[in-house]
């Protein structure tokens, strides 16, 4: 998939300029009080640099060079690195690791666990892996939560929005996964 880092990210600012809130996922993990970030599969860093707004560091990580383009753009000072979070190796923990905008249906089929395992590896002891994504593409929550188990995380909170609605069923959820 080809992807144009200004064109996505101009969507994102005719949503704020319109008066909606595009922070959500941002609001979720700040809800931790984390210290530390990282936003695997950041995209345009829209989250990045909304966690960064607010005193957290905050390093990102995508596979796409022009929506990293823009990220660097729109937020110089955040470390960003152009890395496929299957097999990541950043040599550091988070307090946080977050995959908003569906990170886990966007890599190949097959390579789940790795990608699962790739961001798992950089949460702290204590710390949470935050992702949401939709259900209708071939992978289930089931596997995800069987992917974090096997990466050494335990399911705390599931929701149906980055809002913390109860998660009841539907075709999204958000998961909080933490480290023992």
């Amino acid at each position: 998939m080809t992807w144009n880092g200004e064109e996505y990210q101009a969507r994102f600012d005719r949503i704020a300029a319109q008066g909606k809130d595009v922070h959500g996922e941002a609001a979720l993990v700040r809800s931790f009080a984390p210290a530390t970030v990282l936003d695997a599969g950041c995209g345009t860093g829209r989250v990045a640099a909304e966690l960064a707004r607010h005193g957290i560091t905050v390093v990102g990580v995508d596979v796409d060079e022009s929506m990293l383009a823009t990220a660097r753009r729109r937020a110089p000072e955040i470390r960003w690195h152009r890395r496929d979070l299957v097999g990541l190796d950043l040599g550091q923990s988070f307090d946080v690791v977050v995959m908003a905008g569906n990170v886990p249906l966007f890599t190949p089929p097959g390579t789940e666990p790795d990608l699962v395992a790739g961001a798992a590896g950089h949460v702290r002891p204590t710390g949470r892996l935050v992702a949401g994504f939709c259900l209708d593409r071939n992978y289930t929550l089931d596997d995800y939560d069987a992917h974090c188990r096997a990466a050494g995380l335990a399911l705390e909170a599931r929701y149906a929005t980055w809002s913390q609605a109860p998660y009841t069923g539907g075709q999204y959820a958000v998961s909080v996964h933490r480290r023992p």
